[in-house]
C-alpha cells in the first residue's frame, strides 16, 4: 500500500535536508549558498560598462572592517561574518524565530577574463559593499588609424 504524504510535512523534511546540508557545508569552512538559491548571502547585484566591472553586496549589520575582498586567479571573493542579533548571555531567552542570517559567509564570482585585477575599488556605505573592477585599457575597443 503506498503511503500518502502532504505538501506540509513534504516541506517540512525538504527544509530539515536543507538545515543539514547547510551545517554540513559550514562545517567544512564552506558556504553552500549559490546565486540561484535565493537565501544566498550576500545577495549581489553584478552588472558592467564600457569601463568596468560593477558588483554591490547588500551585507547589512556587517561590520565593514570584517570584510574580506580578494581577487586571486579571475576569482573575486568576498568573505565576512554577521554576528546574531540575539544575545547569547541572557538567562532563559527562548528564540521563537530567527529569520535573519548570521555567522560567516563567503561568495565567489567569476570574473570577465577583460577585467583588470590590478584596477579594483571597494567601499562600504549603509550596508552596501560597492567593488569597481577596472577593464584593461587594452580590452576596450579602438580606432586604428589608417596611413
Amino acid at each position: 500500500m503506498a503511503t500518502l504524504t502532504s505538501a506540509r510535512d513534504f516541506a517540512s523534511d525538504f527544509e530539515a535536508i536543507r538545515s543539514q546540508m547547510d551545517d554540513i557545508f559550514r562545517s567544512l569552512g564552506v558556504s553552500s549558498d549559490i546565486r540561484a538559491y535565493s537565501r544566498g548571502f550576500p545577495s549581489l547585484n553584478i552588472g558592467s560598462t564600457p569601463d568596468a566591472v560593477e558588483l554591490v553586496a547588500f551585507v547589512p549589520g556587517v561590520d565593514a572592517a570584517s570584510l574580506q575582498v580578494t581577487i586571486d586567479k579571475g576569482l573575486l571573493t568576498i568573505a565576512g561574518e554577521r554576528q546574531s542579533a540575539i544575545p547569547r548571555d541572557v538567562a532563559g531567552l527562548n528564540v521563537y524565530a530567527q529569520e535573519r542570517r548570521h555567522g560567516a559567509f563567503r561568495r565567489v564570482v567569476e570574473l570577465p577574463q577583460d577585467a583588470d585585477p590590478d584596477a579594483v575599488d571597494a567601499s562600504y556605505v549603509d550596508g552596501c559593499l560597492r567593488i569597481t573592477v577596472r577593464k584593461r585599457e587594452s580590452s576596450k575597443p579602438r580606432l586604428i588609424p589608417v596611413q
